[in-house]
C-alpha cells in the first residue's frame, strides 16, 4: 500500500532492527572468502556502502503490487511465500472474508489485518437453511462487531450470512463506524425493525441496506422513516423479507430523495398501485422486486383498472426482476416492455403455467440468471430453452415438496434445457422423477458446468425408466464437466456413483449428499480423490466411524463436515477428536427439547479447522468432544 495514499487507515510504523547482512553491498577485495560488513570471518578489508534496494523499498513495492492481488485465496497463498510476504499481504488486504466465524477470533483476525475497510462473515452452516441445525445453536455477531469497533473504526462494509445478529449489534454497528456504507444480512436472525431504524437514522453515508431472507420482528417501529431527511446516498435498499406493513409515503419520499437508487426490492405489502409509483419515482432503477405483484389488503381502489406497462417502459435500464409474490397472471403483460433487456428474471414466488410463461419468455433473448417454480412444468421449460440462448444460471424450485406426489417436472424439461441452453454453467432442479440419460446429456451438452445440483425429491429413487441407480448419470457430469467445483447429489446411488466422484472430481469443493450410497466405502471415494474439497454435507446417509476415520489425512484442509442422521457413534467421532486436536468436533442432537443426548449414536455432527479451539458459547445440547 502506497504510504502516500491518504485514504488508508491509520497504522502504528512498525520499527524494525536493521539486518547486519543486508545493511551494505562488497565494494571492493579480493575473491577468496572475504565476508560481509562483518558477517564473514575473513581477515579482508571489505568496504561498504548503503544499499540501493533497502528491505523497506522493497517491501513497498511489494506492497503496492499486493494491491492489484484481488482473489482471496490467491492472497492466501501469497501470505505464505514468506515472512516479508505475510507481512505485507496482510496490510495491503482491505478486504476480509471469514467463511466460519468459529475459525478464527476476532480479536486474531483483527490483530493480523489492520487495514481492512470490508468485512464478510458466515455463521451456520447451509442445513440450518433446512432446519436441520437446532434452534439457538450459536454464530452470534457480537464478540464481531465489538473487536471491530475498536479495530476498524473507518469500515465501511458488512456482509453476514446465517449469523444471529440482535439490535443491540446494530446500534453499536451504527455509533462505531463513521463513514459506514453498506450491510447486507443473508439469512440472519434476532434482529427487529428498531435495529434496523437505528442504522437508517445514524449511518448517514448508507449506500446499500440489504435485507434477504433474514428473519426481522416487526416492532410497529417506522424504520423507512428515520433516513436522512435531505439528499441521501442510497444505491440499493432491499427488504422484500420483512414481514410487516411499510410507511409507503416515507417509502416514496425516500425513493424520491435517492438519486443514485439503482435497486429496489419491496415487501409483499406493496400494492401494484404502490409499486407504479415508485417506478416513476425511479425511472433509473436496474434492478427490481415488485413485492407481490397482485391484490394484497388495503390495496388502493381501482388499483388493477390501471395500466402499468408504461411505469415499466420507463425504466430503460432495468436488467434484473424479482419478487412477483401472490401474481395475478393477467398483471404480466405489464413487464413486456423490459423483457428484451433483461439478464436476470426471478419467477421463485411466481405460481405461474406455461401458458403464463410463454408470453414472458419468449422476449427475454438476453436472460442468464432464471429462478422459477416447477408450477411452469416440462413444457415451460422447454419454451426457456428455445428462448434463452445465453442462460447460465437456472434453478427450478418445487411448488410442493412433499416426497409421495408426481412432480411436473421431469427429465423431460432436464434434457430439453441441456439441448438449447448450451452456456449453462449453474443448475439448481428439483424434481421428482428423473433418468441416467437426460443427465448425461446435460454432461456433454454443457461441458462449461461450474455447479450441478440435482435434488430428487423422493428417497432413493432410481432412473424411473431402467430402474437402474443413478450412478452413470452423476458419473457423466464429474467427467465430462471439467470445471465442476460444486456437486449435489441424490437419487438412488450406489459405491460406483463415488468412486466416479473421487477419481473425476478433482476440483469439486462443495459437496451434499442426501439418501445416497451404500456402503463406508462411498464417503471413502471422496475423501480420498477430492484434494480439493472444502465443504462436505450428508444426511441420511449409511456412513459410519469407518468412513469418517479415512478422511482424517484431508480435514485440516477443509472449511467443514457435516454429517447428519447417519451412522455414527460417539466413539468414532471421540477418536477424531483425538487425533486432530485443531479440529472442533461438535455432536448434538436435533430434538433439543428431549435432553441429553443418546450415548451410543450421534444425531448431527458438525466438524471444522479453528485456530481458536473449542468456543465458549456453545449450548448445552452441544457437545464439544
Amino acid at each position: 500500500m502506497s504510504e502516500d495514499d491518504d485514504r488508508s487507515p491509520p497504522s502504528d510504523p512498525a520499527t524494525k532492527p536493521p539486518r547486519p547482512c543486508a545493511a551494505g553491498i562488497l565494494a571492493s577485495g579480493s575473491g577468496g572468502g572475504g565476508g560481509v560488513g562483518g558477517c564473514g570471518g575473513g581477515s579482508t578489508s571489505v568496504e561498504l556502502f548503503p544499499a540501493p534496494f533497502p528491505d523497506q523499498v522493497l517491501e513497498n513495492v511489494l506492497e503496492s503490487v499486493l494491491c492489484f492481488l484481488t482473489c482471496r485465496r490467491d492472497r492466501s497463498a501469497a501470505s505464505l511465500v514468506c515472512k516479508s510476504w505475510y507481512r505485507a499481504e496482510a496490510l495491503t488486504r482491505s478486504e476480509l472474508f471469514i467463511g466460519n466465524c468459529y475459525a478464527v477470533s476476532p480479536r486474531r483476525a483483527t490483530a493480523r489485518f489492520t487495514r481492512v475497510r470490508s468485512v464478510a462473515i458466515k455463521g451456520k452452516p447451509r442445513f440450518a437453511d433446512f432446519n436441520l441445525m437446532p434452534h439457538n445453536w450459536g454464530a452470534h455477531f457480537a464478540p464481531w462487531v465489538s473487536t471491530m469497533a475498536k479495530a476498524y473504526p473507518w469500515l465501511e462494509k458488512i456482509y453476514l450470512k446465517r449469523m444471529s445478529v440482535t439490535d443491540d449489534d446494530l446500534a453499536l454497528l451504527a455509533d462505531s463506524f463513521r463513514n459506514f456504507k453498506e450491510l447486507v444480512l443473508v439469512c440472519c436472525e434476532g434482529f427487529s425493525t428498531t435495529g434496523l431504524a437505528v442504522v437508517a437514522n445514524k449511518c448517514r453515508q448508507l449506500r446499500v441496506l440489504d435485507l434477504i431472507e433474514s428473519e426481522v420482528v416487526d416492532d410497529d417501529v417506522d424504520w423507512i422513516s428515520c433516513f436522512p431527511a435531505n439528499h441521501t446516498c442510497l444505491e440499493s435498499l432491499i427488504f422484500d423479507c420483512v414481514e410487516c406493513l411499510i410507511n409507503f409515503e416515507a417509502l416514496e419520499r425516500l425513493v424520491a430523495r435517492s438519486p443514485s437508487l439503482k435497486k429496489l426490492r419491496v415487501n409483499r405489502f406493496l400494492s401494484m398501485g404502490q409499486l407504479y409509483r415508485l417506478m416513476i419515482r425511479a425511472p433509473q432503477l436496474t434492478h427490481l422486486g415488485t413485492g407481490s405483484f397482485g391484490t394484497v389488503d388495503g390495496m388502493i381502489l381501482g388499483d388493477q383498472e390501471q395500466d402499468y406497462a408504461p411505469a415499466f417502459a420507463a425504466c430503460k435500464s432495468l436488467t434484473c426482476l424479482s419478487g412477483f409474490r401472490e401474481t395475478l397472471p393477467e398483471l404480466l403483460p405489464a413487464i413486456y416492455p423490459v423483457c428484451a433487456n433483461l439478464t436476470s428474471l426471478n419467477f421463485s414466488y411466481a405460481n405461474i403455467n406455461a401458458e403464463q410463461l410463454k408470453p414472458v419468455i419468449r422476449h427475454c433473448h438476453k436472460l442468464q440468471t432464471f429462478w422459477v417454480l416447477d408450477s411452469i412444468c416440462d413444457e415451460g421449460l422447454q419454451a426457456v430453452a428455445a428462448a434463452c440462448k445465453e442462460l447460465r444460471e437456472l434453478r427450478v424450485f418445487p411448488i410442493d415438496a412433499r416426497e409421495d406426489i408426481e412432480g411436473p417436472v421431469s427429465e423431460v424439461g432436464l434434457q430439453a434445457i441441456s439441448e438449447g441452453c448450451r452456456k449453462l454453467q449453474s443448475i439448481l432442479y428439483f424434481c421428482q422423477r428423473m433418468t441416467n440419460a437426460a443427465v448425461m446429456a446435460m454432461s456433454k451438452n454443457c461441458p462449461d458446468m461450474v455447479v450441478f445440483r440435482l435434488c430428487i425429491m423422493g428417497r432413493r429413487r432410481p432412473d424411473h425408466l431402467t430402474g437402474q441407480p443413478m450412478d452413470e448419470g452423476f458419473g457423466a457430469i464429474v467427467m465430462n464437466c471439467k470445471k465442476l467445483t460444486r456437486l449435489a447429489v441424490s437419487g438412488l446411488l450406489t459405491d460406483r456413483a463415488f468412486s466416479y466422484i473421487g477419481k473425476y472430481g478433482k476440483l469439486v469443493r462443495t459437496l451434499s449428499v442426501a439418501f445416497a450410497g451404500d456402503s463406508d466405502n462411498g464417503l471413502k471415494y471422496v475423501l480420498e480423490g477430492c484434494p480439493k474439497l472444502q465443504k462436505l454435507e450428508i444426511r441420511d446417509s449409511p456412513f459410519g466411524d469407518a468412513a469418517l476415520r479415512s478422511g482424517l489425512h484431508h480435514y485440516y484442509n477443509m472449511r467443514f463436515l457435516w454429517m447428519s442422521s447417519c451412522k455414527l457413534t460417539r466413539q468414532g467421532c471421540r477418536e477424531v477428536a483425538r487425533a486432530m486436536p485443531r479440529l472442533v468436533v461438535e455432536v448434538m442432537d436435533n430434538e433439543v427439547d428431549e435432553g441429553a443426548i443418546v450415548e451410543d449414536e450421534v444425531e448431527i455432527l458438525y466438524m471444522y479447522r479453528s485456530l481458536e479451539g473449542p468456543r465458549d458459547d456453545a449450548p448445552k445440547f452441544v457437545d464439544i468432544l
